[in-house]
C-alpha cells in the first residue's frame, strides 16, 4: 500500500506529469521507429535478409545504448538537462526524417546504417536526461517508485508504439514507401514529445547553478577521460572478487550464445520458415518467438526469488545455463516453428533469471564506492557480447538459418559454460572457506597468546 500511495503522489506533481508525458511519447516514437527499421530491413520481400545485413541490424539497435552510456553523464552535468531533452528531440527528428528518405530510395547500406545509429545514439543522451532530471521533480522517498513507473511504462510504450508501426505495415503493404511513411510518422511523435518538453522552465530539471558552474570550469575531455580510468578501476576492483567476476563472465558467455541464437531465429523465421513471397507468416513468427521470450522473462521473475533462497545463486545460474542447453537441443534442433517458440520461451527464463542473479551478486559483491562504475563495465558487456556474437555467427550461418551444426554446437556450448562456471565457483568457494579457516584458526592463535600471556604475567 505504501508503493500505492507514493504513485498517487508521484502523479499527482504537474511538473513530474510533463517529464513523464515527454517519455511516454519519445519511447511509444522510439517503438514506431524499430518497428519501420525491421520491418524494412528483415521483411521486404524485394530485400533479402543476410546473416550480415541482420547481424549489422542488431548493432545499430544495441551499440548506441552501450558504448555511449556511461559517458552521458559529462555531458548532463554541464547541460540543461530540459534543453537536453528539446534539442536531442529535434535531433531525432532530423535524423529519422533522413533515414525514412533512404528508405524511400530504397538505400540499405552504410549510410542508412549510420542514420539509424546516430538516431538511436542520441536517444541514449535523451534517456540519460530523463533519469538525471527525475530527483529535481519527486521527493526522495518517492524515487525508487516514479523510476519504476516511468521505466516500466516506458516499455510498454515503446512496445505500444511497436504494435502501432507493425499494424500499419499489415494494413499497407510492405513496400519502401510504408516503411517511409512509418519512420515519418515516429518524427511527429518525437516532434510532440519535445513540444511538452518545451512547456517546462529551462532552470526546472538541473543542474542547478552551484552544480553547473564547477563543472563548466573543466574541459569536458577531462570528464570523458576521467570516465574512461573509472571504468578501468572498476575492471579491476571486479578482478580481486572471485565470485564478482564469475558472475559477470556467466553472463557474457550467456550473452554470446544468446545473440547467436537470435540470429538464428529471425534468420529461420526470415528465410526458412516463410518465403520471400509470404513475408507477412515471417513477421508473425519472430512475433511469436518475441512472446515467448516475453513470457519466459515473466516467469524467470516470478520464480528465481524462491529458487535462489532454496539453492543459492551458483547453483541456479547453473541450472539456467544447462536449461538453455536442453532448450536448443529439444525444441531447436527439429527445425519446427512452433518447436522454437517453446524453445524461445525456455531461453527466456534461462536469460532473465541468469541476469537477476548476476545483478544480485553484484549489488551484494561490489563495495558501495564502485558499485555505479561495476554497473557501466556490466551494461557495456551485456550488450557488446550480443552484438559480438551476431557478428561472428554472420560469417558462418547459411541465409536460411538452418544449420544442425550450428545449433548443436550451440547447445553444447551452453552445456560447457554451465560446467565451466560450476567449477570455478566450487574452486572459489573453496579458496573462500579455506581463506576463512585461516582466518579463524589465525585470530584463534591469537587470543590464546594473548591469554597466556596476561596468565603469565599473573604467576608469582
Amino acid at each position: 500500500m505504501a508503493g500505492v500511495a507514493q504513485v498517487r503522489r508521484v502523479v499527482h506533481s504537474p511538473f513530474f506529469v510533463r517529464l513523464y508525458s515527454t517519455r511516454l511519447l519519445s519511447a511509444t516514437a522510439d517503438g514506431i521507429f524499430q518497428a519501420a527499421l525491421a520491418s524494412y530491413v528483415f521483411f521486404s520481400p524485394e530485400k533479402a535478409t543476410t546473416p550480415a545485413k541482420t547481424a549489422a541490424a542488431l548493432a545499430a539497435l544495441l551499440l548506441p545504448y552501450s558504448l555511449a552510456g556511461p559517458f552521458m553523464g559529462v555531458f548532463l552535468d554541464r547541460w540543461r538537462r530540459q534543453r537536453v531533452l528539446v534539442i536531442a528531440n529535434a535531433v531525432k527528428i532530423a535524423l529519422v526524417l533522413f533515414v525514412a528518405a533512404l528508405v524511400l530510395f530504397g538505400s540499405d547500406g552504410a549510410v542508412f546504417f549510420i542514420g539509424a545509429v546516430a538516431a538511436l545514439g542520441v536517444n541514449r543522451l535523451f534517456l540519460s536526461a530523463l533519469s538525471a532530471a527525475l530527483p529535481h521533480l519527486v521527493a526522495e522517498t518517492d524515487l525508487v517508485a516514479a523510476n519504476a513507473l516511468s521505466t516500466t511504462s516506458g516499455s510498454i510504450a515503446t512496445i505500444a508504439g511497436a504494435a502501432i508501426g507493425g499494424l500499419i505495415r499489415f494494413g499497407l503493404g510492405s513496400g519502401s514507401a510504408t516503411a517511409a511513411s512509418i519512420i515519418a510518422l515516429s518524427a511527429v511523435v518525437y516532434g510532440a514529445s519535445a513540444s511538452v518538453a518545451a512547456t517546462m522552465n529551462r532552470d526546472l530539471l538541473g543542474p542547478d547553478a552551484d552544480e553547473l558552474a564547477p563543472a563548466r570550469t573543466r574541459p569536458a575531455w577531462h570528464g570523458l577521460g576521467g570516465v574512461a580510468r573509472d571504468l578501468v578501476s572498476a575492471t579491476r576492483h571486479i578482478m580481486r572478487r572471485p565470485r564478482a567476476a564469475q558472475a559477470l563472465g556467466a553472463i557474457s558467455a550467456h550473452r554470446f550464445l544468446f545473440g547467436v541464437a537470435s540470429l538464428l531465429i529471425i534468420l529461420l523465421d526470415r528465410n526458412y520458415f516463410a518465403t520471400q513471397g509470404n513475408v507477412n507468416g515471417g513477421m508473425l513468427g519472430l512475433g511469436a518467438t518475441l512472446a515467448g521470450v516475453g513470457a519466459g522473462i515473466v516467469v524467470a521473475a516470478l520464480i528465481t526469488p524462491a529458487a535462489t533462497d532454496r539453492w543459492g545463486t551458483t547453483t541456479w545460474i547453473t541450472a539456467l545455463l544447462l536449461l538453455a542447453a536442453a532448450a536448443i537441443a529439444v525444441f531447436g534442433l527439429p527445425f519446427q516453428r512452433g518447436l522454437l517458440v517453446v524453445g524461445a520461451f525456455l531461453l527466456g527464463v534461462s536469460a532473465q533469471g541468469v541476469k537477476i542473479c548476476v545483478d544480485t551478486t553484484l549489488q551484494e559483491q561490489v563495495t558501495d564506492r564502485y558499485r555505479g562504475r561495476v554497473f557501466s563495465v556490466y551494461d557495456m558487456l551485456f550488450n557488446t557480447t550480443y552484438v559480438g556474437a551476431a557478428a561472428v555467427a554472420a560469417t558462418v550461418l547459411p541465409k536460411s538459418g538452418k544449420s544442425v551444426t550450428a545449433m548443436a554446437c550451440l547447445a553444447g556450448a551452453y552445456a560447457l559454460v554451465a560446467m565451466i562456471f560450476a567449477w570455478y565457483s566450487r574452486k572459489s568457494a573453496g579458496t573462500a572457506s579455506g581463506q576463512e579457516r585461516a582466518a579463524q584458526t589465525t585470530a584463534t592463535d591469537r587470543i590464546e597468546t594473548r591469554k597466556a600471556s596476561s596468565e603469565g604475567s599473573l604467576r608469582p
